[in-house]
């Protein structure tokens, strides 16, 4: 889990500066065309805006461009042992300011304060995708003309990635490009991590930049101490503030309607339109590569298994069913756990190879389904789905929860376990299935593990359920 504080001396600007950053390719939208699209700005708390997209927000109003942006929560949460204030006295305090940076950028009247709690973006997903909805269709227009600019959905900030999710959500749903802009990853993320490399870079002209960096000089209450007391002290310090001091802004950037997957490790799994593609597409795949994504050698991939049979919350299982097994190498992990193991995939030519490597557990068999318009007959108290859902479209993974839902004894478990980094071409990724799975079963969460580059979790179904046993 990426895990930090404010406190945190993080990596410094000097490195960044060094990392070739700057040699990001540009933007690929000149201000002219910049200025004849319809932007929906997301902004987790006060602040956010200036930090991450100051300098856009400046250009944009300059070029005459049609902007709303959308404040979720007041920030109230931001200093939880001032002595000297209450959360809605700073949040008060929080939304003036962010009002007044407004003003300053050439937005004022421009936005809107939606009441969210600071903190809790990620209960309130579904409603986020609502409000976001309800923005763009107060002034509809051609879908590739409406840009969505939102926190980075890998930030490490639970807010941020929880309402960069819901951006991303509706982007794909309406074919909407993408602008997502980091904060914190700059202090936890080094020059190593490969995300940054394939983002884009926002010149700004020596106007945007002081327009900026003065909007960023009206948040007050985040960049100077409310008082000499404890619990009062400056939130963004003069180290962290050097990485928006660039003469540039730095986007995840997703163009509109369909595109290839980003470079990186989840761009060589394919995404088939619909489940019933994913015979076809997977058996190709396999054919090419007994081992396509590096199960057996790759670290990453034998470290996210072992992660995985460590968060399951009982020792043992009557009945498992893992859904994708592609060529068993978790399937044989889990066999040890299960007296009974079915492991499912839709690809042919996968399962033989499945096949052959659990030949030696005696409980485990495979066989050839596609989830979810087929389903294995019987109940289970284990089911897992790891680097699967966001193969699905959103319907397809509602259906495979009522699936899943309908199999599972009563105290049973759910493990879900997705890669997490934004990917072009897909209607899901990793955090939005286990956001849609949290929100369509409200189970509860046994255990949640997150890091930059998946997110694992486990729910469990309530004991008293009228699922079938197993």
């Amino acid at each position: 889990m990426v895990t930090f504080s404010h406190t945190d001396h993080g990596t410094g600007e000097a490195a960044w500066a060094a990392s070739g950053l700057a040699g990001l390719a540009a933007l690929p939208l000149s201000p002219q065309e910049l200025g004849a699209m319809r932007f929906v700005v997301l902004a987790a708390h006060p602040d956010d805006e200036s930090l991450g997209a100051g300098g856009l927000l400046a250009l944009l109003a300059s070029a005459g461009a049609d902007v709303e942006v959308l404040l979720c929560t007041a920030g109230e949460g931001s200093h939880p042992d001032s002595a000297t204030t209450t959360p809605a006295r700073l949040g008060a305090v929080r939304r003036k300011e962010f009002g007044a940076a407004m003003e300053l950028l050439g937005l004022a009247g421009r936005w809107q304060f939606l009441g969210l709690p600071d903190g809790g973006l990620n209960e309130r997903l579904p409603e986020m995708c609502t409000l976001l909805r309800e923005a763009i269709a107060r002034r509809p227009g051609p879908p590739q003309q409406v840009a969505l600019v939102a926190p980075y959905r890998a930030d490490g900030h639970a807010d941020h990635d929880a309402l960069g999710t819901a951006a991303a959500s509706i982007a794909r749903e309406a074919g909407h490009a993408l602008l997502e802009y980091p904060i914190w990853y700059w202090l936890w993320a080094s020059p190593e991590d490969p995300a940054w490399q394939s983002w884009v870079r926002l010149p700004l002209d020596r106007n945007h930049q002081a327009a900026k960096r003065a909007a960023l000089e009206l948040h007050t209450s985040q960049i100077r101490p409310l008082s000499a007391l404890a619990g009062d002290g400056a939130l963004l310090g003069e180290e962290f503030l050097e990485h928006f001091h660039r003469p540039f802004e730095t986007f995840a950037w997703t163009r509109p309607g369909p595109a290839e997957a980003v470079a990186g490790e989840s761009a060589a799994r394919p995404a088939p339109h619909t489940s019933v593609d994913a015979q076809r597409i997977f058996d190709a795949v396999h054919s090419q590569s007994e081992d396509p994504w590096q199960y057996t050698t790759s670290w990453y991939e034998r470290r996210k298994r072992l992660l995985t049979l460590a968060a399951l919350p009982r020792e043992t299982y009557r009945s498992g069913l893992e859904i994708g097994c592609s060529i068993g190498t978790l399937t044989a992990d889990l066999a040890g756990r299960c007296t009974r193991l079915l492991a499912v995939d839709a690809s042919s030519t996968a399962l033989e190879l499945a096949a052959v490597r659990v030949a030696p557990f005696p409980g485990v068999s495979t066989r050839q389904v596609t989830v979810p318009h087929e389903w294995p007959d019987g109940g289970y108290d284990l089911v897992v789905v790891s680097e699967v859902g966001y193969y699905l479209s959103s319907p397809e993974l509602g259906h495979l929860l009522e699936r899943i839902q309908a199999s599972m004894a009563p105290g049973g478990t759910l493990l879900l376990c997705h890669w997490r980094h934004p990917v072009s071409g897909w209607e899901l990724d990793g955090d939005s299935v286990h956001a849609l799975a949290r929100n369509r079963l409200r189970w509860r969460t046994a255990g949640l593990y997150q890091e930059r580059d998946f997110v694992l979790e486990t729910l469990v179904s309530p004991a008293d359920a009228g699922n079938s046993g197993a």
